[in-house]
């Protein structure tokens, strides 16, 4: 196989990608807020995106989009998925001193975002902004033994930017239980070419599929199969991208950050394809058609195991579908934390996905 993919595979693999063009975007992506569950807005802007660069776009009932380009083979589709849905919080109470204790969207740790900003979103839509911290946030008071205090949801509040004392000062604003909490993402792109930033995962693999879909456009590329490019709105809670695909689906990429770490090979710089994460092994063939075409590009690339992750691709094993399923991404630092990664990474993913998307031959 894969003596196969360096006589054909590679033949008319074009080897730009507008990386500035994916970090831009990924910029406006990641100001929109869209914790799991509410991710319309940020859904709505990857439509446009992708209509702006000319393609047609459909909706999925659970509120997803897909652009599908018809190839040379239209009797075995791929899919490429990420997702565009974050980690985030609701209001689980409306405290008697007017602050806010939350629950979880998404697997984070409460130390994680500890002093970070936050917006609430009110049913009728209005903005609240706020900061997250301990119910023993002040030395002064609680002095040193404050900071052994374990960070769970029981010592978690959002302190409102609004004059409230009470419990009815915030009902009376409009805020309520089950309103929406997101995180500031605060993005920074250095002149070393780093970018900081919550929701790199996966806003920055939305970024890099916008930005292969721009080239493939712009340099009137043909792709050998019928391909499906999917964004999902519900991965961080395990089920984003299984249903909808097509039935003619034969193999399923889903490009998804790269955990870096102790013991890991991934590093911010690389494009990362996973061996294996807590689902279980990743296709072998499918695995080594992309080490393959990473070698032959001469690509930054690692191949690692994740043990502490599931992505898209492994949901939809799990939900029946016969497919191939693979899974790369950018290498991010700090991942489900205040996440970095650099324009390295946007640009190795990107190439290895134009060569992908380019190649002639199926995993076997």
């Amino acid at each position: 196989m894969d003596s196969k993919i360096r006589r054909q595979g590679m033949k008319h693999v074009k080897m730009e990608v507008p990386v500035q063009y994916m970090i831009e975007a990924f910029t406006s992506l990641a100001q929109i807020p869209s914790p799991t569950g509410n991710a319309s807005k940020a859904i709505q802007w990857v439509q446009e995106a992708f209509e702006q660069l000319g393609y047609t776009v459909t909706r999925t009932n659970k509120g997803s989009v897909m652009v599908s380009i018809k190839g040379e083979n239209d009797r075995q589709h791929r899919l490429l998925t990420a997702h565009v849905d974050t980690l985030g919080a609701m209001v689980k109470e409306i405290k008697s001193n007017g602050r806010l204790r939350l629950t979880n969207i998404g697997g984070f740790t409460w130390n994680a975002v500890e002093g970070e900003y936050c917006q609430i979103e009110a049913a009728d839509g209005r903005m609240f902004t706020g900061t997250i911290l301990t119910t023993q946030a002040s030395v002064h008071v609680y002095g040193r033994e404050a900071g052994k205090l374990e960070r769970t949801e029981s010592v978690m509040e959002v302190r409102l930017d609004e004059r409230v004392t009470s419990k009815q000062d915030v009902l009376d604003l409009g805020i309520n239980v089950g309103d929406f909490v997101s995180f500031d993402p605060r993005v920074t792109v250095t002149e070393s070419g780093f970018i900081k930033s919550r929701h790199l995962d996966d806003k920055a693999s939305v970024a890099i599929i916008l930005g292969v879909m721009k080239q493939l456009k712009e340099s009137g590329i043909e792709l050998p199969f019928t391909t499906h490019f999917y964004i999902c709105n519900n991965e961080e809670i395990g089920y984003g991208a299984n249903s909808n695909i097509p039935e003619k689906t034969v193999e399923y990429l889903a490009v998804d950050m790269g955990a870096i770490g102790e013991g890991q090979t991934t590093d911010e710089y690389c494009v990362s394809i996973c061996a294996k994460d807590s689902s279980g092994p990743y296709h072998y063939g499918f695995r080594k058609h992309l080490t393959a075409l990473a070698e032959q590009l001469g690509l930054n690339y690692q191949v690692d195991i994740y043990p502490s992750y599931n992505s898209d691709a492994s949901a939809a094993l799990r939900a029946g579908f016969d497919i191939v399923h693979g899974l790369v991404g950018p290498g991010v630092d700090a991942s489900h934390s205040f996440e970095r990664t650099h324009r390295d990474a946007f640009e190795n993913t990107g190439k290895l996905l134009l060569a992908y998307l380019q190649s002639k031959e199926l995993a076997e």
